[in-house]
């Protein structure tokens, strides 16, 4: 017989449709429509000891790479906050923020958190416009960030 989850201690995996982003300087809980993006990848150094009788080389963990993190949310009127906020990049001059991204349970409570580390905002593409759609306009940002760090809980 299957277990239906009546049975206390059912664990079940989380929904990833709930969840809330703290855009940091003040921006907490701006909804958004999806959040993708969130790996990290350590590159490889590989070494040949000199007195190895192996023909091969030791791989190493080397340095912690980290992608960029894209975000797609709806335009809503006056709200200009994508832009605002890379307007203020130039020349190596750029206000950075930690930016937690926040995955909810069905109360509401906090069950994991992703936290980039001096984000800043690389590439922000606004919505195609079309006479004949219907869809809603969608305003897409990407975000460079220099760690990743995930928390259980609240």
């Amino acid at each position: 017989m299957a277990n239906d989850g009546s049975a206390q201690n059912a664990v079940w995996p989380m929904p990833k449709f709930r969840f809330e982003v703290d855009l940091g300087d003040g921006l907490n809980n701006v909804a958004f429509q999806e959040v993708s993006g969130l790996d990290v990848k350590s590159q490889i150094i590989e070494y040949r000891n000199s007195n190895s009788k192996l023909f091969s080389t030791e791989k190493m963990p080397g340095l912690a790479k980290y992608g960029n993190v894209t975000m797609k949310r709806g335009i809503f009127v006056n709200d200009n906050t994508f832009w605002d906020w890379h307007a203020q990049v130039s020349m190596n001059t750029i206000k950075r923020r930690t930016v937690i991204i926040k995955l909810l349970d069905e109360t509401g409570q906090i069950t994991m958190q992703w936290q980039l580390h001096n984000a800043w905002p690389t590439k922000i593409t606004s919505t195609d416009l079309k006479s004949d759609g219907n869809e809603i306009a969608i305003d897409t940002i990407e975000i460079a960030h220099e760690q990743l760090i995930i928390t259980n809980g609240s």
